[in-house]
């Protein structure tokens, strides 16, 4: 292999070699030295490097270097500064060259750097091109046009894998301009298609990050989806890259073809990448697939941050066809992630109600009340309300009374809810009994709560009893609003046709401020009129 060396004590060498010739001169002042220390017998034969700013910064120079053999060491003692060996082979990088070209290509990029190029007469070597790649402050699309200048007109030079990873690393690190990625792997493309070989895992991984970071996901995606063109296979870092690159730009269909492609394969990043994929899912409202990719990592017994799983479960539970996956992950929940888990619970719990499966959701809560988190009063509603509307009031019953047995205190809400419940069944008898319990209880109601008993008894067209409660709501701190002046005069005008009662409560809604609606005022005129009406034809 080759490989050249570079050593801070050849710079130094030389410079000692300077110095000796000056001691020399001074002290024989009529032996005449050549200026240049190449030219003296104390070079001993072997020639030195003129001294140039790039090869006086040893801390520039790439990790790899290497210093070869004795013999190197040896010419590395005597003041040479860059050599290449392969067996007694010996490259030197001229460095004059090497300060031509980088002037060059360190000026800004305009059209007339290839005329430029083909003035310096040079002769190119990989390692001369992998020098000016490592060089910092160099624009990638300078080295770019370099490279391909060189392929056209130096048939001598050849691109190699070593001379791409280094133009991609220097390219791709730092600040990233995007012209110059886009630049980069348009050649990378244009040298892969010719010689697949040439290309590697690391220099396809660079650019989709590189892509990544700039934002642009389809491009990102092209680089992921030319794997197998180029001979090689995507590993953690590639499926990682890529689908960043396509979530950040929303492209949440393509983003999922890669994550497929990465279960299928069994890749998987580590914890805290997964769970980012996962977090990026179900933003894109796609929890369905986030869960696939939180069950692999499940399978493979890899921890994932706490954050996104929260996440996944709050997502899952928005959409009623996958609220029982939530409810699977609540089960792998453990120590303290269950017992702060209070807000998770609660959204199964909901979500199980709003799907109709009322006894999953007490099942859950029963759970609860012996595992934890304890469950509070908004969790007993939640199924309180769900027996509820089901008309199953004897579960309703029961949860209020288990409620009431963990020193919980029944809210205005629970009252209200099983108050609907019986209503909506019309079962007014139990109804007034929970709201005689509720105004024992509570010394405020709540509006709705009167509406919804007011309501159920207009259904029954018991309109005294409507009337009545509409009374007394002021004395348990309710002042009526215009739902259920509206209900009522709908329904007197409607059922009971008594558009006299329905004005004496239009009145008294003026009374406290309250507009009624223009649709409800017409109905009442209508009743009148008809009902005058009827009294004229039957008196004619």
């Amino acid at each position: 292999m080759w490989r050249y060396a570079v050593t801070a004590r050849a710079r130094a060498a030389f410079l000692s070699t300077q110095a000796a010739a000056r001691e020399l001169s001074a002290a024989h002042p009529n032996h005449k030295l050549s200026e240049n220390p190449r030219d003296s017998d104390s070079a001993q034969g072997e020639e030195l490097p003129a001294p140039v700013g790039f090869g006086e910064n040893v801390d520039s120079q790439p990790d790899n270097l290497a210093p070869g053999d004795g013999d190197a060491q040896e010419k590395c003692s005597e003041g040479v500064d860059v050599e290449l060996r392969k067996g007694q082979e010996v490259y030197e990088i001229d460095l004059e060259q090497l300060e031509s070209v980088l002037s060059l290509l360190q000026s800004s990029a305009d059209g007339s750097l290839e005329s430029n190029f083909d003035a310096l007469n040079l002769t190119l070597h990989p390692e001369f091109v992998v020098k000016l790649v490592e060089t910092p402050l160099v624009l990638g699309e300078n080295l770019i046009r370099f490279i391909k200048w060189a392929l056209k007109e130096k048939p001598e030079f050849r691109v190699t894998t070593h001379v791409l990873d280094a133009l991609v690393r220097s390219t791709c690190s730092g600040l990233v301009r995007k012209r110059d990625v886009y630049f980069l792997w348009d050649f990378v493309k244009e040298i892969g298609e010719k010689e697949n070989t040439l290309l590697n895992l690391e220099i396809l991984n660079e650019l989709i990050s590189s892509f990544s970071k700039l934002g642009k996901g389809k491009a990102a995606f092209e680089v992921f989806n030319k794997f197998a063109d180029f001979g090689c296979f995507p590993n953690a870092d590639s499926y990682y890259f890529t689908i960043e690159a396509l979530c950040r730009r929303s492209f949440f269909d393509w983003a999922l073809s890669v994550c497929e492609k990465m279960l299928d394969a069994g890749v998987l990043p580590d914890g805290e990448r997964v769970g980012r994929i996962i977090s990026w899912f179900c933003k894109g409202e796609k929890a369905k697939d986030a869960h696939l990719v939180y069950s692999s990592m499940k399978v493979k017994m890899q921890d994932l941050p706490r954050s996104p799983v929260n996440l996944l479960i709050s997502s899952l539970c928005r959409e009623d066809e996958t609220v029982n996956l939530a409810l699977e992950i609540l089960g792998d929940l453990s120590g303290e992630a269950r017992k702060y888990g209070i807000k998770l619970f609660s959204a199964v719990v909901q979500g199980l109600c709003r799907i109709k499966d009322v006894d999953g959701a007490k099942k859950l809560l029963l759970e609860m009340t012996r595992e934890g988190p304890h469950p509070g009063n908004a969790v007993f509603n939640l199924v309180i309300n769900g027996y509820s509307k089901a008309g199953d009031m004897g579960e309703a019953i029961e949860m209020m009374k288990l409620m009431e047995s963990r020193g919980l205190k029944p809210d205005v809400y629970t009252y209200t809810v099983i108050m609907s419940g019986y209503a909506n069944g019309g079962l007014m008898e139990e109804a007034c009994k929970i709201l005689s319990q509720a105004k024992n209880k509570h010394p405020k109601l709540s509006p709705v709560t009167y509406h919804t008993i007011i309501r159920g008894f207009c259904k029954l067209e018991d309109f005294d009893e409507g009337l009545k409660l509409l009374g007394e709501m002021k004395h348990f701190g309710v002042q009526p609003n215009v739902d259920e002046y509206n209900k009522l005069i709908q329904s007197l005008c409607l059922k009971a046709l008594d558009w006299r009662t329905a004005e004496k409560l239009l009145e008294e809604m003026k009374d406290n401020g309250l507009h009624l609606n223009g649709i409800t005022r017409g109905l009442i005129r209508a009743v009148k009129e008809l009902q005058e009406g009827e009294i004229e034809i039957a008196e004619a």
